[in-house]
């Protein structure tokens, strides 16, 4: 493949939009970010992107196209785009996915997905496993040394999230988890999402059920974001497009999720765009048209700060 870093140059800005020229921000209003309204404000300051997918890209039912479109931008002025996603899913059926909701093939360079690093932990897992979540889901053991079993037989449980997504709520699984704990099963999380926008709606993830399971005190072992492996898988990929090693200031992780993307970003050294019209748009009035002010004290309270936002990626 074609090294997409080489022109990417962090040090020359000038032909870039600045900050201050694009924030919505009033000016008499003191903010630790810029709200900007278009993701060549600062693209030109990093050789890679890490993207999410569900609530930036798309919505699980339809895409984005100016997003679509600001990715495909960034590629053709150099930079590697990488597609980061907690979903339970191998990353060959998310792309999959992507083309059938509309994404355009020319958006991104490579896919991470958390079906992918999960994978890592189901081969060091014991081999009997009790599977929660939908039936689609079952590829991610293809080519493992595996038995399905029921709960009661296993030694170890995966969750790819709920059975049924869209009538079932973490609540439904009390019992089971019960059950579960009471044999210290190790639990396998393959997507941490606590939610995921479909459409309009949110929808329950694995992640859900599996901080229930760890406030019971169950032992969870989880792959993807926040946490480092699918960091290290994504970085290898931009590396990889760009041709050559990239240091962490040269990456910049574009997501809508606090504690999935911003959070992951912090803890794997990472600069971070927070979108904030995905699943906490609520928190602040108009998805699209943020209160300034609820969106600080939102930031403020979870303790981590993006170099900027922007309500949709465009």
């Amino acid at each position: 493949m074609t090294a997409r870093g080489a022109s990417a140059n962090p040090g020359a800005r000038s032909h870039h939009p600045t900050i201050s020229q694009a924030t919505d921000v009033p000016a008499d209003m003191t903010v630790p970010f810029p709200i900007i309204s278009s993701l060549e404000v600062i693209s030109g300051r990093y050789a890679a992107l890490l993207c999410d997918v569900w609530g930036v890209v798309h919505n699980g039912v339809e895409h984005f196209p100016q997003a679509a479109a600001a990715l495909a931008a960034a590629r053709a002025r150099g930079v590697a785009v990488v597609m980061i996603t907690n979903s339970p899913r191998l990353g060959a059926d998310v792309a999959t996915q992507m083309r059938a909701i509309g994404v355009p093939e020319g958006t991104y360079d490579r896919l991470v997905s958390s079906g992918d690093v999960t994978r890592d932990l189901i081969a060091e897992a014991p081999r009997r496993i009790f599977h929660i979540g939908p039936d689609r889901d079952t590829n991610i053991y293809d080519g493992l040394d595996v038995e399905l079993v029921e709960d009661f037989e296993a030694q170890a449980v995966v969750c790819t999230g709920p059975f049924d997504d869209e009538t079932e709520t973490p609540e439904d699984y009390h019992e089971l988890l019960v059950r579960l704990r009471s044999r210290n099963l190790p639990f396998i999380c393959a997507n941490p999402d606590i939610v995921v926008e479909r459409g309009d709606r949110l929808i329950w993830c694995a992640g859900a059920i599996a901080r229930d399971y760890g406030q019971m005190g169950g032992r969870t072992l989880i792959a993807g974001k926040p946490h480092a492996p699918i960091y290290k898988a994504a970085l290898r990929a931009a590396a990889e497009v760009a041709g050559r090693d990239l240091e962490r200031g040269e990456v910049l992780a574009i997501g809508d999720g606090m504690m999935t993307d911003i959070k992951g970003a912090a803890d794997n050294g990472i600069d971070a765009l927070y979108i904030s019209g995905g699943i906490h748009a609520r928190d602040y009035g108009d998805p699209l048209a943020p209160d300034p002010r609820k969106l600080k004290e939102f930031l403020e309270k979870h303790g981590y700060a993006p170099v900027a936002v922007m309500p949709r990626l465009q």
